[in-house]
């Protein structure tokens, strides 16, 4: 068995505090390539393009390389800028042992950058659970960011690892990237503690869900409200 966890809004509380951060920093980031083609952005028109960048390309790292021809790694370092990461996490307690207890692989598969989710990891004393780190600058396919919820990003997985999508379980707060996991006979785990009363996650990017609050989607094997539920509700992942 192999898990695949998301980091945040799964593993800890990223809207509460780092969310609008990275928002203000992919912003800022915008409103700095406009100016620099002679345009001036107000932060309100710099926050719309942001999330139109989403709306169009599932990701805002996609908009910002293909629009403005920028390298990942010079927008993602901009984003994930903080002076204090340490005093914005916040998450439950006992998460080293409890994950460390279940049976199989842990692989941390995130649409964050690599060195903020590393440092988060180390900050919530989770870096010896994972086997692997996948951050978003490794999803590639054939050279191409395809970040999650990307399918030919999930094939590409299955098949560098060798492994049956039966024998995955990827445990998010997003249920689109759930719902295009199960797409693939991955099995999913829906985590609700960080939606708000309509099951939108206060993301760098909008999630909006339409369904009634706290429902299970039918792509969704198991709703947890914390990764804490895991250990004893194995037995209704199917």
């Amino acid at each position: 068995m192999i898990w695949l966890f998301d980091l945040d809004n799964t593993l800890h509380n990223a809207s509460l505090a780092i969310f609008p951060r990275i928002s203000q920093n992919m912003n800022g980031y915008i409103a700095e390539k406009y100016s620099s083609v002679g345009k001036k952005l107000t932060p309100e028109q710099a926050d719309q393009l942001r999330i139109a960048f989403w709306k169009r390309f599932g990701a805002t790292l996609l908009g910002i390389s293909r629009i403005y021809n920028s390298k990942a790694r010079d927008f993602l370092k901009s984003a994930h800028q903080f002076d204090n990461l340490d005093s914005l996490i916040h998450a439950e307690r006992g998460l080293s042992v409890l994950l460390k207890n279940l049976p199989g692989k842990k692989i941390l598969l995130t649409n964050s950058a690599y060195s903020y989710s590393k440092n988060v990891l180390e900050i919530l004393g989770l870096s010896s659970v994972f086997d692997e780190h996948i951050s978003i600058e490794s999803m590639r396919v054939h050279g191409i960011l395809e970040p999650k919820p990307s399918k030919k990003f999930f094939r590409k997985f299955l098949m560098k690892k060798k492994v049956k999508p039966g024998d995955c379980i990827l445990v998010e707060d997003n249920i689109h990237i759930l719902k295009t996991a199960k797409s693939l006979g991955i099995k999913t785990v829906l985590v609700t503690r960080y939606l708000n009363e309509s099951r939108h996650s206060n993301h760098a990017y909008p999630v909006v869900y339409r369904k009634q609050p706290f429902s299970r989607p039918p792509y969704v094997d198991l709703k947890v409200s914390s990764v804490r539920q895991l250990s004893r509700r194995l037995n209704r992942i199917h």
